[in-house]
């Protein structure tokens, strides 16, 4: 007995020593492949590489701020009655919601299925990598991730994707330092703004629009859970690909929520068994009112950064110099309206801007050719100004086709002759000035050096009322060559006209003859003016531009420029309106209005015009081929007269009768579209007179015509050259290159062509 106790006393201090023995080579093989680590670490340049990655992390999060999270966010366009127009988005679809706006279940639902220990770690959770590690290795593959939303955030804000070891160390130390710097909810927050949930959309709020078409605080459990269910792998949970897969993840999502108890046995079993019904809305194919409404926006910012505008070129170089500069400014202030988050409120009315659509739609449908490119062949265009407000109500730049992306707008982007519809802005506006009268008789006659009229009849003396009735293009030519095209193209250069040329100050501009043309949106510009008592205000469509939170960042002023006499505007009106009654528009009268207007026809009929306005709007319409070519070849209708009266008889309809003002009349205090804008509107304009515009303006105010055909003495009228001119503004293109990268569509027509007036009345 004695001896069994010594052996068992024998073998257990053996063992003991055995223990010990396995114990002290355990540590020294640890210490030795500790030191063997350390050495590899410090002679392989990895401690110097790490340091590296410490210091640039340290670097990148203190020079981060708030705004660092807040990049790239959608912008938002809206109608006047609050439809959106279009969401303009870069490559990310993003709307920025703060903390207190984020709804609870979404931040609840995303620490339970990402970072529990998200409110207590500092950046990244240890214990997680080594479990992550030890499941990698007894699986063979990744089973669950070990990156805390800190991580997370730091890898989307400053990192790539890439699976190397100095990305995840470059990532635990940003994320050390952003728990620094920020605090949990501040963090959390950047995370929900700025992960992927798939098909364009960052952030919780911008896929609750994508996917549900509502916003994020209108979600329901359910709804918020699958949502983020999403982002762990985008593709993999892709709701519109793969919704089976989404919905799995929904439903672990909700069983982690109530193992938490975050939520409670009844939310968790409602909420599994909602049916997730998704609600992606298509963007509005608003092609033109969207194109239109980016020219505009992008300009007021072009403009808010100190970009001045110009209309006058002393030559071709002096022009290619600006429109350089313009194109570059543009292009840097096309990507900020992208990205920046603004909230883009307009003048345009979708119903108004359907109304002169569909117009133009049905009016040419009569010739349904094609070009190659599938678009139609016979175009048109046509702007619709508010009177009240000078804002652009409606604008048209093409018929009504499927395309991918945007296609020319004519109304704004295409320069064409205008013919006779020039001479009232060009002509006989500055005439009243200087003291012709509708009843001023004047001299319809062939002259060797002069024009013939588009009937070849010549009726001799008759008053002017009757010439611009019968669109007499020899009655023009000859008050033009009086009135000087120096002194004609002053005018039109204070209307902001951009394709005028040096080379056009012509006779023979007078009746319609340009080097480029102008366009249909100058055009409405300029009948507007006229009816606006001569004063002439930006044809834009911006009313007001904010931030995303409603900071204003741009309100319109409606500064004004005057461009014609009042007496001289109101006396054109007065002959313009005989016009609708007895002359070229003659039939095309709107029920309960009255109506001023002009038609044009250009050499060869390329092209026809009709502008026209009431006391509360101004359309203007163009109509022809993108390649020019006798439109009579279609048909003799003529095809603008009637888009405008099929558009303006039911965009009257209600309204009050408001006849036009006698020359000594005061204009009344109008109901204005716009009465929030009264307030801050100016008479005058916001620049200063140019050298070239002043010469302009005091050759027009100082040189009187010639004695009247009917004997008696002009004496010349002032017409606002004291006050200051209004900055003119290009579109983002020359005339002789529309954007859009069509080719020029006004034709070969030059300053000899002639106006044939070949108008139906």
């Amino acid at each position: 007995m004695a001896i069994e106790k010594q052996e068992t006393k024998t073998k257990k201090k053996k063992g003991r020593h055995r223990g010990l023995r396995v114990f002290l080579f355990v540590q020294l093989f640890l210490m030795g492949f500790v030191l063997l680590v350390l050495a590899w670490y410090h002679l392989g340049g990895y401690a110097e590489k790490v340091s590296e990655l410490r210091s640039k992390a340290i670097e990148l999060v203190e020079r981060s701020t708030k705004e660092t999270f807040r990049k790239a966010q959608t912008s938002v366009a809206y109608d006047v009655n609050g439809n959106v127009i279009a969401t303009l988005k870069g490559e990310k679809n993003v709307y920025y919601l703060p903390i207190e706006e984020i709804p609870e279940y979404a931040k609840q639902a995303v620490i339970s299925i990402e970072d529990k220990k998200f409110y207590s770690h500092h950046g990244f959770d240890l214990a997680a990598i080594i479990r992550a590690g030890l499941a990698m290795l007894r699986n063979g593959h990744v089973t669950e991730g070990a990156s805390t939303i800190t991580q997370q955030l730091a890898r989307n804000i400053y990192l790539t994707t890439d699976k190397t070891w100095e990305r995840k160390v470059e990532e635990i130390y940003i994320a050390v330092e952003l728990e620094k710097k920020y605090t949990k909810d501040e963090i959390l927050e950047f995370y929900l703004n700025n992960i992927y949930f798939a098909n364009g959309n960052y952030g919780i709020e911008a896929a609750s629009r994508g996917y549900f078409s509502k916003s994020a605080g209108r979600l329901t459990l359910s709804e918020l859970a699958y949502l983020v269910a999403i982002p762990n792998r985008p593709s993999y949970y892709d709701p519109l690909v793969h919704p089976e897969n989404t919905l799995a993840r929904r439903d672990r999502i909700l069983r982690n929520m109530l193992s938490d108890g975050v939520i409670s046995e009844k939310s968790f079993g409602e909420a599994m068994a909602q049916q997730i019904v998704l609600n992606v809305t298509p963007e509005a194919n608003n092609n033109f009112a969207k194109s239109f409404t980016l020219y505009c926006a992008i300009r007021e910012i072009m403009k808010s950064e100190g970009f001045e505008f110009r209309n006058d070129f002393l030559s071709a170089e002096d022009r290619k110099t600006y429109e350089s500069a313009y194109n570059e400014k543009y292009r840097e202030c096309n990507t900020k309206l992208y990205t920046g988050g603004y909230r883009i409120y307009t003048s345009l009315d979708l119903n108004i801007q359907k109304l002169l659509q569909d117009s133009l739609d049905n009016i040419l449908s009569i010739d349904q050719e094609k070009a190659e490119d599938g678009t139609y062949s016979f175009q048109g265009a046509a702007a619709c100004i508010d009177n009240m407000s000078g804002f652009v109500k409606a604008i048209i730049g093409g018929r009504s086709q499927d395309v991918k992306g945007m296609t020319l707008n004519r109304a704004y982007q295409s320069y064409r002759q205008p013919g006779s519809c020039i001479k009232p802005l060009l002509v006989y506006t500055p005439a009243i000035e200087r003291g012709y009268t509708a009843d001023t008789l004047v001299m319809d006659e062939k002259t060797d050096d002069g024009p013939k009229n588009w009937d070849d009849l010549y009726h001799g003396e008759i008053t002017l009322r009757k010439a611009v009735e019968l669109s007499k293009n020899t009655v023009a030519w000859d008050i033009f060559k009086k009135l000087t095209p120096e002194v004609g193209f002053s005018y039109l250069s204070k209307l902001g006209f951009y394709g005028l040329d040096p080379s056009d100050r012509v006779q023979a501009a007078g009746i319609g003859g340009f080097t480029h043309g102008v366009n249909v949106l100058e055009m409405a510009k300029g009948y507007s003016a006229i009816e606006h008592d001569g004063s002439a205000r930006e044809a834009t469509c911006i009313i007001r531009i904010t931030d995303a939170e409603g900071k204003e960042l741009y309100v319109s002023d409606r500064a004004e420029t005057k461009v014609y006499d009042v007496t001289a505007a109101r006396k054109m009106t007065d002959i313009l309106e005989g016009a609708m009654i007895d002359g070229t528009g003659g039939g095309f009268e709107i029920p309960g209005q009255v109506a001023a207007g002009k038609t044009g026809t250009t050499t060869e009929n390329r092209d026809k015009w009709f502008v026209g306005y009431t006391r509360y709007y101004t359309t203007a319409v163009w109509v022809g081929f993108d390649i020019p070519k006798d439109i009579e070849e279609v048909s003799d209708t003529f095809f603008p007269l009637h888009i405008w009266h099929d558009f303006m008889v039911p965009l009257h309809e209600g309204k009050s009768y408001l006849p036009f003002l006698d020359p000594m009349e005061l204009r009344g205090p109008e109901t204005q579209e716009f009465p929030e804008l009264s307030s801050g509107s100016s008479s005058g304009s916001s620049s200063s007179d140019s050298p070239q515009e002043t010469e302009m303006q005091a050759a027009s105010s100082e040189e009187p015509f010639d004695i009247p055909p009917d004997g008696a003495v002009a004496p010349p009228q002032e017409t606002g050259g004291n006050d200051n001119d209004e900055v003119s503004e290009p579109p983002p293109d020359t005339p002789s290159e529309p954007a859009g990268g069509e080719a020029q569509t006004s034709g070969e027509t030059s300053s000899s062509d002639q106006n044939t007036d070949n108008e139906n009345f």
